[in-house]
């Protein structure tokens, strides 16, 4: 059975009046634990064996003889063998009795399996938990679903590869790096046969994965991630905050591109094949023209969202659309908590979060601003699940 609301509120009982905020050390835990120790909230890093220098050594909260911090923003760094490890029942009681609310990542999602974080993670959560589940495009309840439901355009789905008739990308997780993507793009189910073959011999992606592969559209485009907000503290019409845009860095695909076209052409077979691997984020802005079109899908997101898993989104969520020739945007990706690429951001706030509060607003001080405002307020328990 699922962890309800009714639970979250006995295990807050126990809670201080100001909770620590903790994260899974990867992806934007830098944002997370910046946003948290900027609002006077205490940051829990909680790391992998092999991992944690950046987070105990670089980032690590020094004092002065006062106590106040003068330097790095990490406070406690908890280390385990394996990420995994932070669900066990010993982890989850000493994250209670440090009273930890929990910021959850991508790679939290994908180090701890989605049964476990929805029934057995007793660790409040920022956010909504049971969403977590929709990033999983194999799940039948995934985000196109929700997509189709608020009616947000993305691109269309094709059934097989055999009915490829246009350049189509195949999204797919990568063999190894299980959080990392293994795509590749196809034209024709000539290309899709001959790039898979060669991908499986290398070891980007298996046929198991291959079989179940979500193929759809590739729109030609600008992609940008919107980072947004939805606070369930104010009234409703106040809810939706747009933060900032960012933008993917993907390894050696962004190296293909800034090639001319005859060296890419000098290229092996196969290393012109890129890879999608995510290894960077670079911020944007938008024109403005184009705004309203994009705090309209944000509505229509949130609207859905609240209809079809009640209490809905809450806190940070990001939508990585593409907008087509004419500026209209599609949305080929969802994540339903802080995004990957907000460490951009972080100290120096987001473009349009900076302009909505009137000083540096990243999506890490956001959350931290958001869980000070409900623990003063006592109503903590509306925005954990």
């Amino acid at each position: 059975m699922a962890i309800g609301a009714a639970e979250i509120a006995r295990i807050l009982e126990a809670y201080p009046a100001v909770p620590a905020v903790g994260a899974l050390g990867s992806h934007s835990a830098i944002d997370i634990a910046d946003g948290a120790v900027t609002e006077g909230l205490a940051s829990v890093v909680l790391t992998q064996t092999g991992r944690d220098a950046t987070y105990a050594r670089y980032f690590r909260t020094l004092r002065d003889a006062s106590g106040a911090r003068r330097r790095g923003c990490v406070d406690e760094v908890w280390d385990y063998p394996k990420f995994a490890e932070l669900a066990s029942p010993e982890s989850q009681e000493r994250l209670r009795q440090r009273g930890v609310v929990f910021v959850p990542n991508r790679a939290f999602s994908s180090y701890v399996p989605l049964d476990t974080i929805e029934r057995e993670f007793r660790v409040p959560v920022v956010g909504a938990r049971a969403m977590l589940r929709i990033e999983e495009r194999s799940e039948r309840e995934n985000y196109y679903r929700l997509l189709e439901a608020a009616g947000i355009p993305s691109p269309r789905a094709i059934a097989s590869p055999d009915a490829i008739d246009r350049l189509a990308i195949v999204k797919l997780p990568h063999a190894r790096r299980r959080l990392e993507r293994g795509f590749f793009t196809a034209a024709s189910p000539a290309e899709f046969r001959t790039k898979s073959e060669r991908l499986i011999a290398r070891g980007t992606i298996t046929a198991d994965d291959l079989a179940t592969a979500r193929i759809e559209e590739y729109v030609l485009g600008p992609v940008f991630n919107f980072n947004f907000f939805f606070s369930p503290l104010v009234p409703r019409a106040e809810g939706l905050e747009l933060l900032g845009v960012d933008e993917r860095r993907e390894s050696n695909l962004d190296g293909l591109v800034r090639l001319p076209a005859a060296q890419q052409l000098e290229l092996t077979e196969s290393e012109r094949i890129p890879d999608y691997l995510v290894v960077g984020h670079g911020t944007l802005t938008l024109r403005e023209s184009i705004l309203e079109d994009v705090f309209r899908i944000g509505e229509k997101f949130v609207d859905a969202a609240r209809a079809r898993y009640p209490p809905g989104i809450l806190g940070a969520f990001c939508l990585q659309t593409c907008l087509d020739r004419d500026g209209r945007p599609s949305v080929f990706d969802v994540a339903a908590r802080i995004g990957g690429g907000t460490n951009v951001h972080l100290a120096l706030g987001h473009p349009y979060g900076n302009a909505l509060y009137r000083e540096p607003m990243s999506t890490g001080r956001r959350i931290a601003l958001e869980i000070r405002r409900a623990a003063t307020d006592g109503r903590l328990g509306e925005i954990l699940t």
